[in-house]
């Protein structure tokens, strides 16, 4: 689009960037949930509702539907597709699933805190290791190619992701640093968030529009804890049990 200056506006594509809607990750007797298999639990089924009637009611249409394959965000997909009333293919990338942790149980206690909340405190080195798993590093090395495929493919202009927190992370820091890699583990991703990211053609033309929209509360009046720092407190009391 031409302006009267003669000045050329930058033509961008649009990524909704969404998080899994909310799971419960230990059972009534304080056992441990497959994270592979974990379903959304009735609030994540209602976050992922709210999220597609946002949708539908700006009347935003996707072109591609991408989830990480993880049964969480394929339900979550699933359900905002059908609040919007959309037949779209979900895609599955492997490549966006959460990043991998190894097991709690093995981590002595003294470093169980550290364990738990070190990748998701402030600017993160890319040698830190969640839960005694994979590094910052290692989650970049296999996000980001498949992103740089997506902005590869010319097919689309309106993309829905629907991934994961440490994920999510991942992306909004190379968005945020027009590129690179960076990692902000302190961006706040709600269960059934929605992030806003605009593409141009080059590979630093990023625009962030917006990050961790929640329809049910857009205001997040009564949250002041992380997703990790409750999960935390979660797995401590089923230790204690």
């Amino acid at each position: 689009m031409s302006t009267p200056t003669g000045y050329q506006l930058p033509k961008r594509r649009r990524i909704y960037l969404m998080r899994h809607g909310d799971v419960t990750y230990f059972d009534a007797s304080g056992s441990t949930i497959d994270p592979e298999r974990v379903p959304l639990n009735e609030n994540g089924r209602a976050q992922a509702d709210a999220a597609g009637r946002a949708f539908a009611e700006q009347n935003v249409r996707f072109d591609r539907v991408i989830a990480s394959g993880l049964p969480r965000t394929v339900e979550t997909a699933q359900r905002v597709l059908a609040q919007m009333s959309a037949q779209t293919t979900i895609d599955i990338e492997p490549a966006w699933e959460e990043i991998r942790g190894g097991k709690p149980g093995s981590i002595p206690a003294a470093d169980l805190e550290a364990a738990f909340l070190g990748a998701f405190e402030g600017i993160v080195a890319e040698d830190v290791k969640f839960l005694g798993g994979e590094t910052i590093g290692e989650l970049f090395d296999r996000v980001l190619p498949a992103l740089d495929a997506l902005r590869a493919d010319t097919s689309w202009d309106v993309a829905l992701l629907v991934l994961h927190g440490g994920v999510n992370r991942a992306i909004l820091s190379h968005a945020i640093t027009a590129g690179g890699r960076t990692f902000f583990g302190h961006l706040a991703q709600s269960t059934g968030c929605i992030n806003a990211l605009d593409i141009g053609t080059a590979p630093r033309d990023w625009v962030v529009r917006m990050i961790n929209h929640s329809p049910p509360s857009p205001l997040h009046r009564d949250v002041r804890n992380t997703t990790m720092e409750m999960l935390y407190a979660q797995f401590i009391q089923t230790r204690r049990s």
